[in-house]
């Protein structure tokens, strides 16, 4: 079985988890740069993070947030997906809620922090989805962008059994020169098999959580079921 994974993964925990005789390349399909703003004053805010690309490029711009608990104006940390939870671990903070997209997310917010006020740090094509929802429910929410992702739009020559999404942009940009047919297609999370759909009627498998290792268990078992 041939895979293509539409991002840089290492090699060797591609073999590890799939095993060696699955073939599979890598190729960049997005590409992410932190936009440089002037921190301001968090005070007061609850912060949302929806990817890990958004921590870091809010790290990067010296940005610091107020995680003790016992002061009156700590900043709240809401994230979507393991990945960011990782990265704000690697800065030192933890979060108060981690959500497994932004739609759960949002019926969290609506249904249990109605009096808080949001700052949503994100890139350019983040999803609409908390923008669109809070601000209905007259939750005060405020989308800061602070890193850009251009779709590169590679052409690929190579024909595979599979191929492995990561985000809805990743999807627009494969799916701009490239066919999604007569593959298996994979993807980590909700939110980009929905992108998926809009390109083709191809059966696609989602992984349960946004998170390689649920991708790879799912490859797996996808192969498993082959045999």
């Amino acid at each position: 079985m041939k895979i293509l994974f539409t991002k840089n993964i290492d090699q060797t925990i591609i073999s590890k988890e799939l095993g060696e005789d699955i073939l599979a390349d890598c190729v960049e399909v997005i590409k992410t740069k932190p936009i440089m703003i002037s921190p301001f004053d968090l005070k007061n805010y609850s912060l949302i993070f929806t990817s890990a690309n958004g921590v870091i490029s809010f790290f990067k711009n010296r940005f610091k947030p107020n995680e003790n608990f016992t002061a009156k104006n700590y900043n709240k940390i809401y994230c979507v997906g393991e990945k960011t939870k990782r990265e704000l671990r690697k800065h030192g903070f933890g979060t108060f809620k981690v959500l497994k997209n932004a739609e759960t997310l949002s019926r969290f917010i609506i249904g249990k922090c109605q009096h808080e006020q949001f700052l949503h740090f994100c890139g350019n094509l983040a999803i609409n989805v908390l923008d669109k929802e809070l601000p209905l429910q007259n939750i005060k929410y405020k989308k800061v962008t602070i890193y850009n992702t251009e779709e590169i739009n590679p052409v690929i020559d190579e024909k595979y059994h599979a191929a492995v999404f990561f985000s809805p942009s990743g999807v627009r940009s494969f799916a701009r020169r490239n066919s999604l047919e007569d593959m298996k297609l994979f993807s980590i999370g909700e939110t980009t098999s929905g992108e998926l759909r809009n390109y083709t009627q191809e059966d696609i498998f989602t992984s349960e959580e946004n998170t390689l290792t649920s991708i790879f268990e799912l490859i797996r078992r996808e192969i498993r079921s082959r045999i």
